[in-house]
């Protein structure tokens, strides 16, 4: 299938995959966005936004991208500890002094940036619709009891992470993480990333097709993943929903397309800066690489290796040694290589079970990688 957009003679082994992909079925609809060395050398979308076919995917398309959201608030969290207004080795409550109930006084904001914190899961069960409703869910948070000791090993954050992150956000500078991320980031680059979508973009959105539904009958009611998954009943419909789209869930909702997420990772690939404009000092970007966790995620249930945020090379995610990433339920994936000042981004529609990522996006970010081997 014959996609729109273009690349360079260098690149264009990119668009023989992503056009692979597309005529296999592997894919329905998804774009593909890459930057090197401060240039856009990629920048592709192509197929239909719905699993009918009826509708072409167009260069504005947009589609929920889960968990690549998150590495947006990541970006926010290092830019306010670039202006000295955040420590990550502070506790939480320091910003946010609620949140020392039950225990967690001495947790600290690097372990929530890298899913130690021991909050995996919210306390008790809520409704789906219960996430839009933040004052609910940092409560929530807030007044719970960590699940393990909060620093000695990874749980994956799935849903937690992002009102943890954003309430310290808000905590710091008044403001919401969706609104400070638009402002600061979005709006200055103009890039079509939304964490909570106005209903102005509506038209433009691709709804997600949610993959086979996987079998937990074996899952232990017991295990950390059960309770993690169980206590907020998401499934792969819910941004079919006009309240998912437009509430802040910053962890899982955000809107956009390869071209506007690898516009904003960029930053972190060009430590720091990107389109002429300074975000961070290469000093705070560096950060990410502090190697946080390294071990088994029993919510994953695979080996993780989180830095600063950021998921770091590792046996799923073989990348290389100055190289950061993180994808989202169904396959979108971010990556940005520093040594080779390499973003690679790829959004797509057809979702597969993997949370973080899947062979799609990692097919794609091979044949970038290859263009720039010499």
């Amino acid at each position: 299938m014959t996609t729109q957009g273009f690349t360079t003679d260098q690149f264009a082994p990119v668009r023989e995959v992503l056009e692979t992909q597309l005529t296999t079925g592997a894919d329905i609809g998804a774009s593909v966005c890459v930057h090197h060395r401060g240039e856009v050398v990629v920048d592709l979308w192509g197929g239909h936004t719905d699993a009918e076919r009826t509708g072409e995917w167009q260069d504005d398309t947009i589609v929920n991208v889960w968990s690549t959201t998150k590495t947006m608030t990541f970006l926010v969290a290092l830019m306010l500890a670039d202006r000295g207004e955040l420590d990550f080795d502070a506790p939480v409550a320091t910003y946010w002094p609620e949140f020392a109930a039950n225990g967690k006084a001495g947790v600290e904001v690097r372990h929530v940036m890298s899913h130690t914190s021991g909050l995996s899961g919210f306390g008790e069960r809520i409704e789906p619709e219960d996430l839009a409703d933040w004052e609910r869910c940092v409560g929530i948070l807030a007044a719970q009891e960590p699940w393990w000791e909060p620093g000695t090993m990874p749980g994956y954050h799935a849903i937690t992470q992002g009102y943890l992150i954003g309430e310290i956000v808000r905590r710091i500078t008044g403001d919401t993480i969706g609104t400070f991320f638009r402002r600061e980031v979005a709006e200055p680059l103009g890039a079509d990333f939304h964490i909570g979508l106005p209903e102005s973009e509506e038209d433009r959105v691709s709804l997600v097709i949610p993959p086979k539904a996987a079998d937990f009958g074996k899952v232990d009611p017991e295990s950390l993943a059960f309770r993690t998954y169980a206590s907020s009943r998401i499934d792969a419909r819910a941004p079919h929903h006009r309240w998912w789209r437009a509430a802040e869930i910053p962890a899982a909702n955000g809107h956009g397309n390869a071209r506007s997420v690898a516009l904003v990772q960029s930053i972190i690939a060009n430590r720091g800066e990107t389109g002429g404009r300074r975000f961070l000092s290469g000093t705070t970007v560096d950060r990410i690489f502090d190697s946080q966790i390294q071990g088994f995620d029993p919510v994953l249930a695979r080996e993780s290796h989180m830095g600063m945020g950021y998921g770091l090379s590792n046996p799923s995610m073989p990348i290389g040694p100055r190289a950061c990433y993180w994808g989202g339920y169904g396959g979108s994936v971010i990556i940005m290589d520093l040594d080779a000042q390499l973003t690679v981004a790829y959004m797509m529609n057809k979702m597969e079970l993997g949370l973080s990522g899947d062979f799609r996006g990692a097919n794609i970010a091979m044949a970038a990688a290859l263009a720039t081997a010499d």
